[in-house]
């Protein structure tokens, strides 16, 4: 008996994907993106950062990613390195922080890609990595 409930158990959460569902930036942020004052990208293959405090650059950013779907990854299992870290303040309180994979410790795939959309727009900005 209790096998079988332990099995039921295991094949529901395997159909379910763990509740992982695909979501949106939007989604994900508990707060109002209007009112992101400051974003930090973090390169993770140089360590460099490039920091945006211009409103209208920081809305053109948040504009650009705002709709890509993170849809859950099957696997998963940690993984090291990343290629993009952002983070999100409203004055200087740290409001969210994600991968271009990973969302609250969670694995993602995007469509469309993120990648290419952070990549270019980090090294369109203005401004020495820090």
């Amino acid at each position: 008996m209790k096998k079988s409930f332990a099995l039921i158990c295991l094949i529901i959460m395997i159909a379910t994907g763990c509740g992982l569902e695909t979501k949106t930036i939007p989604e994900f942020y508990k707060r109002n993106l209007d009112e992101v004052t400051k974003i930090v990208i973090v390169d993770g293959s140089t360590g460099y950062r490039k920091t945006m405090t211009d409103n209208l650059v920081i809305k053109e950013f948040l504009d650009k990613i705002k709709d890509i779907k993170f849809i859950p990854e099957e696997n998963q299992e940690d993984r090291t390195g990343w290629r993009y870290s952002i983070t999100l303040f409203q004055d200087e309180e740290k409001t969210f922080q994600f991968g271009l994979t990973q969302v609250n410790e969670h694995y993602y795939y995007t469509d469309p890609d993120i990648h290419p959309i952070v990549d270019d727009f980090y090294k369109s900005l203005d401004g020495q990595e820090e």
